[in-house]
């Protein structure tokens, strides 16, 4: 046959493969014919000049999943068409794959054509097959569901869709901590008559520092897939120590996914001993899938960071005003239920403006978050509110007046000697309203302070 003339027709990046196959598996992958758009791309990419029947990989990225695209494709005599994003080159590759009859014992061939583009189609993205596009927008519609209440319950009915999807014993999404060194499982399914047990894998001593290794692993491509013995040989040559992990767990076969958003990863969905035999279904609608999950993650964890920082007083750590309002409210709403006997407490600092005067603001800033961390200590039971300035408020739970006396006490003992809080109180019993009990101890703080500078009057304008 006529590759060359087969592929000189085309306009988008086009050539012919060819594949060596060896028993279930394949051996070496070559480029036997290839039209000017490839040849291009080969000098000016790969910096390879195009010679016929050379290794793949001089003019194409090297991937095992491509790899393996190929191998369906012209030794099984399967059509195939994929959307990808290429890690190492940083563009998104349309790419079509055809069976091409050979004339060669042990060698199939394919034509492969390919249109590549640095940003996303969302429109490719759509175009999978009909039960593949299903499943994912399955997902997508329980994803759209998912909020700050019930978003562990969606994403644990996710997971248990997938792990039946790809008809596997094991299915789970690992996440990392906000600072990416610790990895965790965030949610996860497995078949109840399974041969594997998750926790020896994931409660490893070892796990964590296994996971670090899986980036290293995937290897810029969009995922990996083990599914045979051969691709175990092939990951025990990569990563022995997560071969030999999954081998003495039971495990067969692996898909791994990174969940990322914005070139940042989240963490990884990983199912273990699925159905080989869709292994193209699964990949195509995992990586659809992986897409929808890791943009609601993203989503989830800014939604969390912003909650954190509308509630939280950035310099003490404490929470702020915002969350005192809103605290106060749900109670006044009983949105809250207090015990029958709490106490309200604000407590001013005094002598916060002569630090700021003498030893300057930044003097004065480590002045509040000493105080702060002086009250979280000893009231360890109760939120500590900043509700502005060097005023703190706090709502005690289930104490006495004199168990709240003691305390106080220890406060005032912890802070050095240029500073002394002022401190007003109210315990509440029978139901007493809470804008009742802040207002009579707002009162008496400043009462506390008023004795304070009579006492001390030299310190009053210091």
């Amino acid at each position: 046959m006529d590759y060359e003339k087969l592929v000189s027709g085309h306009k988008s990046r086009t050539c012919i493969i060819s594949v060596e196959q060896k028993d279930e598996s394949y051996g070496d992958i070559h480029i036997v014919a290839a039209n000017k758009a490839l040849i291009n791309d080969a000098e000016t990419i790969f910096h390879h000049p195009y010679v016929p029947d050379s290794p793949y990989y001089y003019y194409l990225p090297q991937d095992k999943n491509f790899e393996d695209f190929m191998y369906r494709c012209a030794c099984l005599g399967q059509p195939l068409h994929t959307y990808v994003h290429v890690e190492q080159m940083g563009l998104w590759v349309n790419m079509f794959l055809l069976p091409v009859e050979s004339d060669k014992e042990n060698v199939g061939y394919c034509l492969y054509a390919c249109d590549i583009s640095p940003y996303a189609d969302s429109e490719q993205q759509a175009s999978l097959a009909a039960d593949t596009a299903t499943n994912a927008l399955e997902i997508s519609i329980k994803l759209g569901g998912a909020n700050k209440d019930n978003f562990e319950q969606v994403f644990s009915e996710i997971i248990e869709d997938i792990r039946k999807m790809c008809s596997a014993d094991h299915s789970c999404i690992i996440l990392s901590d906000p600072e990416g060194h610790k990895y965790n499982r965030f949610c996860e399914a497995t078949q109840p008559e399974s041969s594997i047990n998750p926790a020896l894998i994931y409660d490893h001593h070892d796990f964590n520092d296994i996971v670090e290794t899986f980036d290293s692993t995937i290897g810029g491509s969009s995922c990996a897939i083990i599914k045979d013995e051969t691709d175990m040989k092939w990951l025990e040559s990569k990563n022995p120590k997560w071969h030999s992990l999954l081998k003495e767990s039971g495990v067969k076969s692996v898909v791994l996914f990174p969940l990322k958003n914005n070139d940042r990863t989240l963490g990884y969905l990983c199912v273990l001993n699925f159905n080989t035999e869709e292994v193209v279904k699964i990949k195509e609608t995992l990586e659809l899938s992986t897409f929808f999950i890791a943009s609601q993650i993203a989503n989830h964890q800014m939604m969390k960071q912003l909650e954190f920082l509308s509630t939280v007083d950035i310099l003490t750590g404490c929470k702020n005003r915002n969350a005192m309002n809103n605290a106060i409210n749900d109670i006044i709403t009983q949105k809250t239920k207090m015990p029958e006997r709490y106490a309200v407490v604000f407590a001013d600092l005094n002598g916060l403006k002569r630090i700021n005067d003498e030893k300057g603001h930044n003097a004065g800033d480590k002045l509040l978050r000493t105080a702060s961390a002086i009250l979280s200590q000893v009231f360890d039971d109760c939120d500590v509110y900043r509700a502005g300035g060097d005023e703190f408020m706090l709502i005690v739970p289930q104490i006495d007046e004199e168990d709240l006396k003691a305390r106080l006490q220890r406060v005032n003992n912890a802070v050095n000697n240029d500073v002394y809080f002022a401190f007003g109180y109210h315990c509440v019993s029978d139901g007493e309203d809470i804008r009742s009990a802040m207002r009579i101890a707002d009162e008496r703080m400043y009462i506390n302070k008023k004795e304070y500078y009579e006492k001390h009057p030299e310190l009053k304008y210091r």
